[in-house]
């Protein structure tokens, strides 16, 4: 092996630059994790790899897997919390190569639907000082020569080379969402001051004339139904323009990725912002009418901002799923403190739940809201499918 160049894999430089160019074909962070835990994983023929994004509060934010079955992640359960070899990655510099993990003194086990792992590489992916996730591999498909590591040094240079261009790859795409998010932003934030002039002008313009029509009623009526035909017409334009308007406050995540993408993303956004764990499954749910994917978005949201804000939950789990062929069901759940919705309503305080019901008829659906003091809360809403 040359000195200071990575020993390269079967296939040689054509697949280190597949994969690095794999790397930085994408924006989405997801998307950036999910390909350079794959193509480590392929490169260094591991069984199994991993790539932990740590949050603020000791867990992880984004936490994605190779290797693992839906099923076998979902057994599983939680993220894990920074502890043992994980802790030891994002707070330290070294690479760690282990030739069996559970022997190491900082091994704290694992949930029982875990897979068995024995040899073990992993390193911190860095931007500058600042560690921004973890890379680790695990069980080196090929043979162990007595019963050493199977990951070999060369393994180390190459993952140590691939960690390097993940850093920049996931510093990009960090970037470009922070962008995109920000763009939407000031978008959203010119069509409020638009809609603000625009529909106050014609509503202005509307009381006047309704105002003269008035007045003539009596002593002009001939005029004062001229005035009550501009009456018709300004309050048409305003109908218009509000209409636009909306059309254009749409989401834009749901013409573009569909309900659950975006459901994703916002929830995964949700889970790096707060303390409490906020997860999102699917099940059936492809695409849905436009009407009825901007009202479950728009339900989740507040329904989240209501658990997040007010009920101090330490999770929340949002399901999208079709019980039926001709109906999608949306559910925020989470175990905060819960409430009285009987209570709320004499204080005269909805906590959005007026809104929410406004969306649901609006599209033909039904809101059902479940709580109890002490108890969380549930928040289900049914629409008609495709």
């Amino acid at each position: 092996m040359t000195p200071g160049r990575p020993h390269l894999p079967p296939g040689g430089l054509a697949a280190v630059s597949s994969a690095l160019l794999a790397m930085s074909r994408h924006l989405e962070v997801r998307d950036v994790l999910k390909t350079i835990v794959a193509s480590a994983r392929d490169l260094l023929d591991a069984e199994y790899a991993a790539l932990g994004v740590p949050d603020d509060h000791g867990g992880f934010a984004q936490f994605v897997v190779d290797g693992v079955s839906d099923e076998q992640w979902k057994a599983i359960g939680p993220l894990p919390r920074q502890h043992g070899i994980l802790a030891a990655m994002l707070h330290g510099n070294e690479t760690e190569r282990l030739a069996d993990v559970r022997k190491d003194p900082r091994f704290e086990g694992w949930p029982d639907a875990h897979p068995d792992m024995s040899d073990f590489l992993g390193l911190p992916i860095r931007d500058g000082d600042e560690v921004i996730g973890a890379l680790f591999l695990a069980n080196k498909r090929c043979p162990k020569v007595d019963g050493g590591c199977g990951f070999t040094p060369a393994d180390e240079e190459l993952l140590t080379l691939l960690a390097q261009h993940a850093a920049i790859a996931l510093t990009n795409a960090r970037l470009y969402e922070r962008s995109r998010e920000l763009t939407i932003a000031e978008e959203r934030s010119r069509l409020a001051h638009e809609l603000h002039d625009a529909v106050s002008q014609k509503l202005f313009s509307l009381r006047l004339t309704a105002q003269a029509a008035t007045a003539l009623v009596d002593r002009d009526p001939a005029r004062a139904k001229d005035e009550l035909h501009q009456v018709a017409a300004l309050a048409a334009e305003a109908a218009d323009e509000l209409r636009a308007a909306v059309v254009e406050l749409r989401p834009a995540g749901l013409d573009e990725d569909g309900l659950v993408a975006t459901l994703r993303n916002q929830v995964q956004v949700m889970d790096r912002a707060h303390t409490a764990h906020v997860v999102f499954d699917s099940c059936g749910v492809r695409a849905l009418p436009a009407a009825q994917e901007e009202a479950m978005l728009r339900v989740a949201q507040e329904a989240l901002h209501n658990a997040l804000r007010h009920s101090g939950a330490a999770r929340v789990d949002v399901v999208l799923e079709k019980p039926r062929d001709d109906r999608a069901r949306l559910t925020v759940t989470d175990d905060g403190c819960g409430f009285d919705p009987a209570g709320v309503r004499r204080a005269g305080r909805h906590l959005g739940l007026v809104s929410m019901r406004d969306r649901a008829s609006g599209v033909g659906g039904t809101l059902t809201v479940h709580s109890e003091p002490g108890k969380g809360t549930t928040i289900t809403l049914e629409v008609p499918g495709a």
